[in-house]
């Protein structure tokens, strides 16, 4: 599934193309997605002005005269910028038609990913109301996190993983900031101390700002908006490495199911 820095990378890449052109129109090939996409949709931002694109965790949002796209790309989904006469693929389910004859096309093919529309605060929106501080902004500090960590018995690679607690976290970068400060991923999160919550938040900061900077982690099919494969796969410690030696230590990396997802971690780095 793109992560944050994956939505992070696109968010960048779409931008200088998006804003401050018109929407000519919407065309929409498959209306179900994960929420069908509100059949009012086309004729709603048809001929209005692109004004910004966002990033709200893992979500999109492009802001228009009329509201705000809100775009998840799910679990292999992708938006590309393509010319507007390109032929769709298989799977390319909706095109955005820009005034200056290019498309953000959307490519999904398990049709778990999203678009819905908000006239109001984008923030307000249900997907978006309950969301937590973002792990790059100032706002996510430490000694917030390992208070609301106290007396918690979930794993703390559960409780990062936590939108309510902090936006964003997903699999693969939980298991390598985890890695990276030294914790165990089964550990309850409220045994975890205020300087190893410290150590752990610095991680988590910085594997998410590494990960954008080399346009995220291409595992299977993710590609960033100009086709391109995310390369912090060749910087991983722990993910996806069940079996093989630990880049630090040589110790076989491990591999358990937690909460119906895989966590990986080494049993000596790790404590």
């Amino acid at each position: 599934m793109p992560e944050l820095p994956e939505v992070e990378t696109t968010r960048r890449g779409i931008e200088p193309w998006l804003v401050g052109r018109r929407v000519e129109r919407l065309l929409v090939r498959e209306w179900r997605l994960r929420w069908r996409v509100p059949r009012s949709l086309p004729a709603r931002i048809r001929g209005s002005t692109i004004r910004a694109v966002g990033r709200r965790a893992k979500y999109l949002l492009i802001a228009t005269d009329a509201g705000t796209l809100i775009w998840h790309l799910g679990m292999y989904g992708s938006l590309r910028i393509m010319d507007g006469d390109s032929p769709p693929l298989a799977h390319d389910h909706v095109d955005l038609m820009l005034d200056s004859g290019r498309c953000l096309r959307f490519n999904d093919p398990r049709r778990f990913g999203c678009l819905l529309f908000t006239a109001g605060p984008p923030e307000k929106h249900a997907l978006l109301s309950r969301l937590a501080v973002e792990p790059l902004s100032e706002e996510f500090r430490a000694d917030d996190l390992w208070r609301r960590a106290r007396g918690r018995r979930a794993s703390i690679k559960a409780f990062i993983m936590d939108s309510r607690i902090v936006a964003g976290v997903g699999n693969i970068y939980a298991s390598e900031a985890l890695f990276r400060s030294g914790i165990r991923p089964g550990l309850a999160a409220g045994r975890v101390s205020r300087v190893r919550m410290a150590a752990l938040a610095a991680s988590i900061r910085a594997v998410l700002g590494e990960a954008i900077g080399v346009g995220g982690t291409t595992l299977r099919d993710y590609v960033d908006a100009s086709g391109m494969p995310g390369y912090f796969g060749q910087k991983l410690f722990v993910y996806e490495r069940a079996g093989r030696p630990c880049r630090k230590c040589r110790t076989p990396i491990r591999q358990f199911t937690q909460g119906q997802r895989s966590t990986y971690w080494c049993p000596h780095c790790q404590r």
